[in-house]
């Protein structure tokens, strides 16, 4: 009965009506000081804060003692009720209120925890398309997914999403499986390929025998590792709360010897007992020390919002003040995620003219390869020119006649199907562009290649830069990939990582930076896309790219670059080690305050109110030194290094 009281009492709606409750009696008390009117403590609205945003607190507190743990909610609430015994209402209905505000915000960090999962399990498909026989005929038959077991025969059409892993038997097609891999550029799949679940199918009908069903399927792997990351993190307890076991007896026990020596040592101390030790309790309330973190958390994330930087949990920012090794995903992080052009290369034609041919038969195609081209063909002014007798091979490439002549775009194997040899002079070039990292696509008469297209994801701009000064502060760079290795390799060595791995699927990811922590490493991983998220829940703190990054990897990550600028993260480790330091600087103000104080509540020479006083310049010198914190250069330090 109680338990629903308090969890009600700690909702969103309850915490703003206890705050205006609140601020309603401090217009109250104004007032009564400047003589204006009196107030029936009794009839004082600040009774409302304190039943709202107490009852959690007690009921905290009696759970923890009821299990034996004493947790800081005990000495919060002995405080408030102190604070009612001396007439302080108002303070007491202001510490009620302050812990409930931070109750609120953790509960939300954790809500948002749960909907990146949740988002994750909404792309899984939820039924596939199986072929049966029945009565010596293959019939299309959906069934759940839970009823799918592995050596059924599996269809899918385009634009699907795969609904298991297997094997291809029939058909050809290109798949998008950046969610599994991170690989850039789609897949074309034939026979025998592997197809992994969840994954896109871009073109055509492929049909495939399932081996991977159910927990055995990469996508749930991926959610299998983000579930078991979250609850391996151990749960980071408020610094209160970790000292509260040490705080609170030592409380009690002053505040105890406190009333005994005056009650007993001191002639006449009976009723002054009685206030000197609640004036230990009150000055004892760990206001400041609750406050000494938060409010310099706020004005840190404050100022990173002001240069792009959404940071969601103090958490994050803490550890992101130890990081030694940052692991970054290659595609739409250190690169743009986006194809273009790198270079044209013509035999026999000239340049004009095979981009007009390549313009001309891409226009009709959907394929990602094909659209860069198609841009990159615009741009250059190249002409079109009317095809006829458009064919789409799927996975492999596009054919059309132009001027009563056959021309082929697609890949060296296609060509090899239609009967048009690629010379070795040809290929020799072209397996130079793929060693930096392209994507190569041919084009060709019926009889000879006229020229190829190389493409390739762009490099960042700033991505040597940051890696540059990252390593200026001491952080060790790492290239985690999906992609092949020439082109992991390849943009690794561009930007100067000092670690490269390729082809890696999620759960090799998390694996390696595993190894790391377990080396005593700090690790940091950025990455925008979901397969990263099952290592940005492993690592100490995860940053993602906000504007290309998906929902999932942005809700799993604890830090958000908007608008995907790299240039970012030095300035955000800046940040975070100077935020950690004004924390330090700020819990041990709050405990030599408390503790100076304690000393003179002690031998008389604060009584409840000038101690009530104290303990609020203490709360006061430690918000005005985070606020501080929001004005620092830290950004233009960082454009410095």
């Amino acid at each position: 009965m109680f338990g629903k009281i308090a969890k009600t009492f700690s909702g969103t709606k309850a915490t703003i009506i206890s705050g205006i409750f609140l601020a309603f009696s401090l217009v109250l008390l104004i007032l009564k000081s400047c003589g204006v009117i009196s107030i029936n403590p009794y009839l004082d609205p600040v009774w409302i804060t304190v039943v709202l945003s107490g009852c959690p607190l007690l009921y905290s507190a009696v759970r923890g003692l009821m299990r034996g743990k004493i947790k800081s909610s005990l000495l919060i609430s002995i405080a408030i009720i102190a604070s009612i015994v001396i007439g302080e209402m108002f303070a007491s209905g202001e510490i009620a209120f302050l812990m409930a505000v931070g109750e609120l915000l953790e509960d939300k960090t954790t809500e948002r925890a749960r909907k990146g999962i949740n988002k994750l399990l909404s792309l899984m498909p939820k039924t596939a398309r199986v072929i049966i026989n029945e009565n010596g005929a293959n019939m299309e038959k959906y069934l759940p997914i839970s009823e799918v077991c592995d050596g059924m025969r599996v269809r899918v059409l385009a634009g699907e999403s795969i609904p298991t892993d297997g094997l291809v038997i029939d058909g050809n097609t290109s798949v998008d499986q950046s969610a599994i891999t991170g690989e850039s550029l789609p897949v074309d799949k034939c026979v025998g390929d592997k197809v992994f679940c969840g994954s896109i199918n871009r073109f055509g009908a492929v049909d495939y025998v399932a081996d991977g069903v159910g927990e055995n399927s990469a996508f749930e792997k991926m959610i299998l590792m983000l579930n078991k990351a979250k609850n391996k993190k151990s749960h980071t307890e408020r610094f209160a709360d970790k000292w509260a076991s040490y705080l609170v007896p030592i409380a009690l026990f002053i505040a105890i010897m406190t009333g005994i020596v005056y009650g007993f040592f001191v002639e006449n101390g009976e009723n002054v007992a009685i206030i000197r030790a609640v004036t230990v309790l009150v000055i004892f309330c760990p206001c400041a020390l609750a406050l000494a973190t938060p409010t310099s958390i706020t004005a840190s994330v404050g100022q990173a919002t002001k240069y792009g930087v959404l940071i969601k949990s103090g958490e994050a920012l803490e550890n992101m003040s130890k990081i030694n090794v940052m692991a970054f995903d290659k595609t739409g992080t250190l690169t743009s995620g986006k194809l273009s052009v790198d270079e044209v290369e013509t035999f026999g034609f000239t340049r004009e003219e095979v981009l007009s041919i390549a313009l001309s038969l891409e226009l009709k195609s959907e394929h990602p390869l094909g659209k860069a081209i198609v841009t990159y063909a615009k741009s250059s002014n190249a002409k079109l020119r009317k095809v006829k007798n458009f064919c789409l091979d799927v996975g492999m490439g596009i054919r059309g006649n132009i001027d009563d002549n056959t021309f082929f775009c697609g890949s060296k194997n296609y060509l090899d199907s239609v009967g048009v040899k690629v010379s070795q002079d040809v290929d020799s070039l072209s397996m130079d562009s793929q060693k930096r990292g392209c994507a190569v696509v041919f084009v060709a008469d019926s009889s000879r290649v006229i020229g190829y297209i190389s493409l390739r994801d762009t490099i960042r701009p700033q991505a040597k830069t940051v890696v540059s000064k990252l390593k200026k502060l001491g952080i060790k760079t790492v290239l985690l990939s999906g992609d092949h290795a020439f082109n992991a390799n390849t943009v690794g060595n561009a930007v100067g990582v000092d670690e490269v791995y390729s082809e890696l699927l999620p759960e090799a990811k998390v694996e390696i930076i595993k190894k790391l922590r377990k080396g005593g490493k700090n690790v940091c991983m950025i990455g925008d896309g979901i397969n990263d998220a099952p290592a940005m829940a492993v690592a100490n703190v995860g940053v993602a790219m906000g504007e290309v990054g998906s929902d999932v990897t942005i809700d799993t990550a604890g830090i958000t670059l908007l608008g995907d600028d790299i240039s970012k993260l030095p300035y955000l480790c800046m940040l975070a080690k100077t935020t950690v330091r004004t924390i330090i600087f700020n819990i041990i103000a709050s405990l030599l305050i408390n503790f100076g104080a304690i000393v003179l509540s002690t031998v008389g020479l604060l009584t409840p109110i000038t101690g009530a006083i104290v303990h609020n310049v203490g709360s006061l010198l430690v918000i005005f030194n985070a606020t501080l914190l929001y004005e620092r250069k830290v950004y233009k330090r960082a454009e410095k290094l």
